[in-house]
């Protein structure tokens, strides 16, 4: 054992990033959830402390997310361990930013950090999954994968896990206009359509390779031309207020592309700096508030580093 108490930072993240459903997604600077792991004298796992979550994320260990993925984890160890544990969310549940994943990964990256770290950062993947799957009903890898990892993610392939780390543009800033309601994954993923028309899909398919060709070239005029979800996006506006409006406003102001984040319904917007990512992010807020009564506004470039140890 290294230490008595670890505490980490696990980072927002945005998903699906345009036509790349389940597949893209990249971590933030901010928000993110903070999670703190303490050795215990008495044996098992227990949740002492959550705040941010308004009473509503459960202390039950086998129905947290975070607590799912240290369980996993110790039972690939075989370790029997006194653990005790605080969650500090610092983004909303229903965001569209990935809460539930930063949970799980921020945990099993504490874990490990604090039995002398027996995996590497890509191994406690399949861990932090687990947790982010009683959250979403599903496995999907877009959020937990740059939480963990930081950076611009492909998942290439679910079965085996594959996950490639992206080139990313020199200048790539994020805008996110986080909408102050609540979508829940799992309903929004029922939502979507079993089969699609064949000029769609062949549509998606090309623009997946412009946007991953574009980051990989340090090309935003051909991530811009890329980023368009012609699958999902249509399916999920509909549960934003507005949300057309906003995107129209985002790239009025100059933005190189704009769409849903994860199920939603946080908004992203890329952009070339800062001070073109404030701009662009009035401009989304002053439409967004003509149909929504509250939202908040991130700005962030892309995290490189993913979950880390902040004590």
């Amino acid at each position: 054992m290294i230490s008595k108490t670890i505490k980490v930072f696990a980072p927002a993240t945005v998903s699906n990033v345009g036509p790349g459903f389940d597949i893209l997604g990249f971590a933030l600077n901010k928000p993110g959830d903070e999670i703190i792991l303490k050795l215990s004298n008495k044996k098992g796992i227990r949740i002492t402390k959550i705040t941010g979550d308004k009473g509503r994320i459960p202390y039950e260990i086998k129905q947290n997310t975070a607590t799912v993925a240290i369980l996993t984890m110790l039972k690939k160890l075989n370790f029997s361990i006194g653990l005790e544990i605080q969650i500090k969310k610092n983004m909303g549940l229903g965001s569209g930013l990935g809460s539930s994943a930063a949970s799980a990964v921020g945990a099993v990256v504490a874990l490990n950090e604090l039995i002398g770290r027996p995996f590497k950062k890509e191994k406690l993947m399949e861990f932090a999954l687990t947790g982010e799957k009683i959250a979403s009903k599903s496995v999907h890898a877009d959020n937990v994968a740059p939480c963990l990892l930081g950076g611009f993610v492909l998942i290439r392939s679910y079965n085996p896990i594959d996950v490639i780390k992206l080139k990313i543009p020199v200048q790539l800033f994020c805008t996110i206009i986080h909408p102050q309601f609540e979508i829940n994954t799992s309903q929004a993923r029922k939502l979507l359509k079993k089969n699609i028309p064949f000029k769609d899909a062949i549509t998606q398919w090309g623009n997946v390779a412009g946007l991953v060709t574009g980051l990989l070239a340090n090309d935003l005029e051909l991530v811009s031309r890329s980023l368009n979800d012609v699958i999902v996006e249509p399916i999920r506006a509909k549960l934003i207020p507005g949300f057309y409006e906003i995107k129209e406003s985002a790239m009025n102001a100059g933005s190189i592309g704009c769409s849903i984040s994860g199920s939603g319904p946080s908004i992203f917007a890329f952009s070339k700096s800062h001070e073109e990512a404030s701009r662009i992010g009035s401009a989304m807020k002053k439409s967004a508030s003509k149909q929504i009564s509250k939202t908040r506004m991130y700005i962030s470039e892309i995290n490189k580093t993913g979950a880390s140890i902040i004590d």
